[in-house]
């Protein structure tokens, strides 16, 4: 094969510049999700000011990958607002939100601006406004399937934005295949079995999470972690031991009488 010219070598990297706003990602910095294995294998944790996407692996999952994301976008957004897009047909497929449970996930809901759109058009355009606006600590967007309108090049146009504000976005992508896109980092999220509380109280959400694509070339990893509300971070599970899979529809009895719920 001959070998390429270095005007098209340098005519291609200014190409690929362009695509990827590499630069202003690493200017704005990283935030640590709170977990030490896992922010010390994404290099101190995930990139601000950048586009992070999250699969639901089931539709079933639709909570847990809303509440991973949510962890994720605390984090990043700090004591800032935070504003969440919703498809109005995750919230049929899925369920709504609601304040006391978000309280209980440690969330401030009069910190939250919701909006609840159509379609994904309005989805990604309530998006990039957000995204435009420095105020605003981080963003979560909702969509439902696969549309057309949410391809490479609407991607690309987030993550610039995202970049130019330092405003971190956050998609939940539920009933979709992972596609090529311009997000930082890509994930898929399960529910994980978490251990009761005191008073065989529910346990803290709990997720089992693989990193699916990250721009800097790592390979793919899978963890399980729980969000710790006290602290505002994501933890290690506290599982004494590896356990079987947990029936979809009751608890399965410990050794010790405890019980095991799915739960995130």
């Amino acid at each position: 094969m001959p070998a390429a010219h270095p005007t098209t070598l340098s005519a291609l990297r200014r190409a690929v510049s362009a695509l990827e706003p590499g630069e202003a990602v690493a200017a704005a910095g990283r935030f640590p999700l709170g977990m030490p294995d896992l922010d010390d294998w994404l290099g101190g944790g995930l990139a601000r000011g950048a586009l992070h996407e999250l699969y639901a692996e089931r539709v079933a999952d639709g909570a847990a990958a809303a509440g991973f994301g949510l962890g994720v976008a605390a984090r990043a957004a700090g004591r800032r607002p935070l504003v969440w897009a919703r498809q109005d047909l995750v919230g049929v497929e899925t369920g709504q939100l609601h304040g006391a449970g978000l309280a209980a996930f440690g969330l401030d809901p009069a910190a939250l601006i919701l909006v609840r759109v159509r379609d994904p058009t309005a989805a990604l355009r309530a998006t990039a406004e957000a995204a435009r606006c420095a105020a605003i600590g981080a963003a979560l967007v909702e969509i439902w399937g696969e549309p057309r309108v949410l391809d490479l090049k609407a991607s690309r146009r987030l993550a610039l934005a995202a970049a130019a504000s330092g405003v971190t976005l956050v998609m939940i992508r539920l009933q979709a295949e992972p596609a090529p896109s311009a997000a930082a980092s890509r994930w898929s999220v399960a529910a994980a079995a978490s251990v009761p509380l005191e008073a065989n109280a529910p346990g803290r959400p709990a997720f089992a999470i693989s990193l699916l694509r990250h721009r800097a070339g790592l390979g793919r990893r899978n963890w399980r972690l729980e969000w710790d509300r006290d602290s505002a971070a994501f933890a290690p599970t506290s599982l004494p031991r590896p356990v079987v899979s947990v029936p979809a529809h009751r608890p399965v009895a410990a050794e010790n009488g405890a019980f095991w719920r799915r739960a995130g």
